[in-house]
Formats: C-alpha cells, structure tokens, sequence
C-alpha cells in the first residue's frame, strides 16, 4: 500500500550517499505518489541531482512529485522525514588539514576522521549547521523524523539530541566492514568467494571493491549482533542467518589462522578484549589510546594508511561530470539500481508500514539498552522499526573493558557537541585533553588555539 508522504533530503548532493538513497526512495512503492524535496547550497550539483531524479521518476512511473531548493527552511514544512547529508567543504581538503595541523606540534594522527583532533575539527565544522536545520524542523515539521548520515555520526547525533527537540537516528554501512571480514575467515565454510584484491577494510578503491563483495555475500549467509558506538562497535554474536547456529567459536578459530598481516590491529584488540571490533583497523584505530605514540610508531607496526584525500577528491569531480553526462545520454536507467542499502528506505517504509523490522545497525539515544552506557548517549545497535518510530533493541552490558573505552568516547563527544553550541573553548580543551590521540596539554592547547583560528568562518561561536 503506498503512503503519501513529504521526504527531504538535505545535501542531496552527496555523491557518497545521495544517488543510493535517491533511487532507492524512487524504487519504493510505499512511497508511490510522495512529495521529494531535494535540498544543496551547491546549484550545479543540486541540478545534476534533480535532472536525475526527475529522468527516473517518469521512467519508472514513481509519481513523485519533485522539486528543489538551496535553502531548506523552503522546503521542511510538513516534512514527515528529513534525511541530512551536509558536508562542510570541501571535504577532503578540511580533513586533510585537520591532519596536517597536528604535525606541526609533533602530533600524528592515525586517521583524523571521526575522534582525535580531526574529530573534534570535522564535528565542530557541522555541529551548528546540523542545529541550524534541526532547530527550522522545530518550528517547520517538528514531529518529522531526522535520519542522520553526516559524520561523525556519533557526534552530530548527539548534537541534535542534546540541544533539540527533533527525533533522530543515525545510519552507517560500516557494519558491513564486519561482514566482509567474516566472511573472509569462513569463506570455505560458507562457500563464499573472495576477490583477490580483499586485502584491507581501508576505504582505498583498490580494496573497497572486493571488501563489498565479500560482504553481501557473508550477510546473506550470516548474521551478526554488534553494539558500541558508531565506527567502534563489537561483535556480541554471529549465527547461521538460516539455522541460527552460534559461529563464534568457529570465527575464532578460523580468524586466528588467518594471516597476521590482515587487519593486524583489529587482530590484537580482539585478542586483548576478546570481542571482534566490527569498524577495520582504519576506523577503528581512531578510538585507541596505543596508536599515536611517537616513538614506537604504531601505525607503522598496524600498516595504517591514511585517507587518499587528492585521489579521491578528483574522483569526485569526475563523478559529477560523468553523472551528468549519462543524464543527458540517458542510458540504461536499470544502472542506478543499487545492490546495498544506505538503510533511509527501510526505516521510511517499515515506519509507514508498522512492520517491525529489525534493522541491524541504528545510532539512536541509550535507552537502557546497554545499561552500563549512560542514559541518552548515541549507541550503535540494532533497532526495531514500527509506527512509532525506532526502538533499540536491548543488548546487555557490554564487557567492562571494553565499555570504559566507549565512555570515554561518549564522554569526548559531549564535551565537543556542549563546547561548540555554547562556544566554551574550556569545554573544547576538556574534549581534547580527554582524546586517546593527545598525550600532552600543551600539545592539546595548541592544536585547539590553531584549529580555532584555521576555522574561524566554521566556528562562530567560539569567536561570539
């Protein structure tokens, strides 16, 4: 049955999560007949976007009605959902100075992302505008649902959670990080077959290709039960999807025969806590205090490579000029169809639907879910979806070991959401000071005053 609805998506441009979920809204025929509203600062991504999305719609008879707007307080009104994908830009090049910064003060990030410095940097940069449309909906659509792909997904969560009234979930496919790998280790026990260019979880296209094939044929074949926090969750259970065998002793047995060189990081971390760490070493690495060191260069050690910040930069322009040419070509549109989910189409749908779905990996505010995680921190777990919104699905304690790691985590994302909303640079260096990265508080000042100053036009409210 369809379900008329208005759906926004803000950063529509998004080449890493726009097209996937854009056509997988089209394909729905829940939504047969819904209003579209698709919303970017950038006009000529935006028009490329909905040139596309237009195109689809009359090919497969969708029915949406489509338009687009640069500003998104022109388009939230009645808004039962909005998904958000903004990226303070550009991209690459403000990651690649989050890490370059550090070096200056004999600091080496392990990937300066989502926690460390860089962390602290990229959350800061979205923090507010992420609020700024949060707090629209508040005024616009305020029962609307804010579906949550922007990173660091933990911290942005936590931000729209803290400081406004708006309901929110995360969504992030790096779960499938965890797919891919098991399946690597019982790929003769569950007759799946790895590409040869499996050689790594980084996000590096020379691996990315085979780690996804390995990981769609894993899901189908196992399922696993993971909780933490966003890109530093743990692997609680894996069971046959079909018998509900427990996999874990066999995981364990086959993982410790695997090369060394695979992953070594997550390896040791495995070994020390004895729960698999679910992210990658590249992720993963970021949430560790024993990664960062100077002398022992750890990152050495782990073979961790950094994010190939030119390279995929040009890829990105090219991207856009190729989108729009197939556009104007309009080849086959069957081309657009994608093979996973970003997860905003399961949640709409099954929401509208009251159908109940379990959906294995959501960021929504600690219910109880993990008791010895504080109440209302984001925490990553699998979710029930129905009529009245997601529901966590209770996971236990986690191993105290490993629960003091995710607090501190919890605690630096507080610390660096609370800091920028009231522009407290005392708070800011609380949440520097508490990072497993800095080893130094001279260090953390002066990373903090040059970030400070480096992105001022991004900060405002530390400069208020």
């Amino acid at each position: 049955m369809a379900h008329p609805t208005k759906i926004v998506c803000i950063g529509a441009g998004s080449y890493s999560f726009g097209i996937t979920t854009l056509v997988s809204l089209l394909r729905s025929e829940t939504l047969n007949g819904s209003e579209l509203v698709l919303v970017d600062w950038n006009e000529a991504h935006l028009e490329i976007m909905l040139n596309l999305v237009s195109w689809l719609n009359e090919v497969w008879g969708s029915s949406m009605r489509i338009s687009a707007q640069t500003d998104h307080r022109d388009a939230l009104a009645g808004a039962q959902f909005v998904i958000n994908a903004i990226e303070v830009g550009p991209r690459e090049g403000l990651w690649e100075s989050d890490y370059n910064i550090t070096l200056k003060y004999g600091l080496r990030q392990p990937y300066a992302e989502n926690s460390g410095p860089g962390g602290f940097a990229h959350a800061a940069r979205n923090i507010l505008p992420v609020l700024e449309i949060a707090h629209d909906m508040e005024r616009l659509c305020p029962d609307a649902l804010f579906i949550n792909f922007t990173n660091p997904m933990q911290r942005i969560c936590a931000a729209v959670h803290r400081h406004s009234k708006i309901k929110v979930i995360g969504l992030c496919h790096q779960l499938g990080a965890g797919y891919a790998m098991v399946g690597k280790a019982l790929a003769d026990d569950l007759d799946i077959s790895i590409p040869g260019n499996f050689t790594s979880t980084h996000a590096s296209r020379k691996y990315s290709i085979g780690m996804k094939s390995a990981s769609l044929q894993a899901l189908e074949k196992v399922k696993i039960t993971a909780a933490g926090v966003n890109h530093f969750t743990w692997m609680l259970a894996l069971r046959d999807r079909q018998t509900g065998k427990d996999l874990y002793p066999l995981f364990r047995k086959r993982w410790k025969a695997m090369p060394e060189a695979f992953e070594p990081l997550s390896r040791r971390v495995f070994e020390a806590f004895d729960l698999f760490p679910i992210p990658g070493d590249e992720h993963l690495c970021e949430y560790l205090p024993w990664v960062s060191d100077p002398l022992s260069k750890p990152w050495e050690k782990y073979d961790l490579e950094l994010y190939e910040w030119d390279q995929r930069s040009r890829e990105r322009d090219d991207q856009w000029e190729n989108l729009a040419k197939v556009i104007q070509n309009q080849v086959d549109p069957e081309t657009f169809i994608p093979d996973f989910s970003e997860g905003a189409i399961e949640i709409i749908e099954n929401i509208l639907n009251d159908s109940d779905l379990v959906w294995e990996a959501v960021n929504v505010p600690n219910r109880g879910y993990v008791p010895n995680l504080p109440e209302g921190a984001i925490v990553e777990l699998p979710g029930l979806l129905h009529a009245s919104g997601v529901t966590g699905i209770p996971v236990g304690e986690m191993p105290e070991g490993i629960a003091e790691l995710l607090r501190r985590e919890i605690t630096v994302s507080h610390l660096t959401v609370d800091s920028v909303v009231r522009g407290d640079r005392g708070l800011a260096l609380q949440a520097l000071l508490l990072d497993p990265v800095i080893r130094d508080m001279d260090v953390a000042k002066q990373v903090l005053d040059d970030y400070l100053v480096t992105y001022r036009e991004h900060l405002p409210s530390f400069w208020a």
